[in-house]
């Protein structure tokens, strides 16, 4: 039996006026919690700056002109596998330009990757929203992973007409990419990944770790053991903490925002690398379409329904930019290490830039992923003309 078709349909970004006016309201009757004099950011968000973030939000911020931006870019949803499913289309310009679906992580939007759409010309550029974040649907069962996730985009990626596609992201975006390449080598130019998200199998069998790698492994326990707290919350109860972040826009930007200063490469200050505007309107999208927790729930699917096993191995090329400023330690991956599960061509390790590569490095990741794809479309030629 074939499968059903994937029924693609404009969208445009209309929140309604009562949600934003409801906003306003919350964050006008705060209920601020006490915290310790000069402490900062050490016990997490400072309440200095939240407080006079959450007053800009609520009389500062201008939704309706972020909206209108939006709206000129090429919105649309795709029905697949029972999920709407959001993404932007830009349409790359010259003869053959290459087919490539971007895909974002957490706590982050398709908002994102759009600073790489006019520096990725050759490119057909596909930016979804991942099932559960913003304008995609919430999945109404367990088991929705980054694997399935690749599925879904597989199908969206046919859908749109390209048989032959390239794929890139960081955090589940890159795991997204990683499983596109593993499952469908047949249609997979390549992918392109910004951070290394699929932890290589390490049981029985796998060749010993290299001194590189061990030290790589240490500098991450040292990483977790500061940065464990959200995750672990995340992986086993993310519904209780979804309660108070989808009542609280100041919970929700409390702990969304926390994370883009700590895995930014900002040097704890968030706004030098990262526009308030495009802050709140990546919180706006959060809070108006109620996804803060569905978001979190891939946390909760990935730990129970997803792993790589001894045989698991991304055949297709991958290229890696290491954006080393994203965690405390500064620890760059070991190539090595990229190499258990990819069939690694290149390597680029960057000056600068952290966590959320798309957002704040747009001109080095585009230059990579050009780069890295323009090679590999020039083999294809060289041998079609063989």
């Amino acid at each position: 039996m074939n499968a059903p078709a994937v029924r693609v349909t404009p969208f445009a970004i209309d929140l309604p006026e009562q949600v934003l006016e409801d906003l306003r309201r919350r964050l006008r009757a705060t209920r601020w919690p006490d915290s310790l004099p000069g402490i900062g950011w050490e016990q997490g968000t400072e309440l200095e700056y939240l407080r006079e973030l959450m007053a800009y939000w609520a009389d500062g911020f201008d939704w309706r002109a972020q909206e209108r931006e939006l709206n000129r870019l090429a919105h649309h949803r795709a029905e697949i596998d029972g999920l709407g499913i959001h993404f932007v289309h830009e349409r790359g310009r010259g003869d053959d330009p290459i087919p490539i679906v971007l895909t974002h992580g957490w706590p982050s939007t398709f908002l994102e990757y759009l600073p790489l759409l006019p520096l990725l010309e050759d490119f057909h550029v596909v930016i979804p929203s991942l099932p559960g974040y913003g304008f995609s649907d919430r999945p109404q069962r367990t088991g929705v992973t980054v694997a399935h996730t690749a599925g879904l985009w597989h199908e969206l990626m046919r859908t749109l007409g390209y048989e032959r596609y390239a794929a890139g992201g960081g955090d589940f975006g890159s795991a997204v990419a990683t499983y596109l390449g593993r499952d469908h080598t047949e249609s997979v130019i390549g992918i392109h990944l910004s951070t290394l998200d699929v932890p290589p199998y390490l049981g029985p069998g796998s060749r010993p770790l290299s001194q590189a790698e061990v030290a790589y492994q240490d500098h991450m326990r040292e990483w977790w053991e500061e940065e464990r707290g959200y995750k672990a919350i995340q992986a086993t109860r993310p519904q209780t903490a979804g309660y108070g972040l989808n009542d609280s826009p100041a919970g929700l930007a409390a702990w969304v925002l926390e994370k883009w200063r700590s895995w930014g490469d900002c040097r704890g200050d968030l706004e030098s690398r990262f526009d308030r505007d495009f802050l709140l309107s990546m919180l706006t999208i959060y809070w108006a379409t109620e996804t803060i927790t569905s978001s979190m729930r891939f946390y909760y699917d990935d730990r129970r329904f997803g792993s790589v096993g001894p045989d698991d191995f991304v055949e297709v090329p991958t290229a890696v930019a290491v954006f080393a400023n994203q965690t405390i330690s500064e620890s760059v991956p070991p190539r090595e290490w990229a190499e258990r599960l990819h069939d690694v061509r290149r390597w680029t390790e960057m000056p600068r830039g952290g966590h959320f590569a798309g957002r704040e490095e747009p001109e080095l990741l585009a230059r990579d992923i050009g780069a890295f794809f323009g090679e590999l479309q020039a083999v294809r030629r060289a041998t079609e003309t063989e």
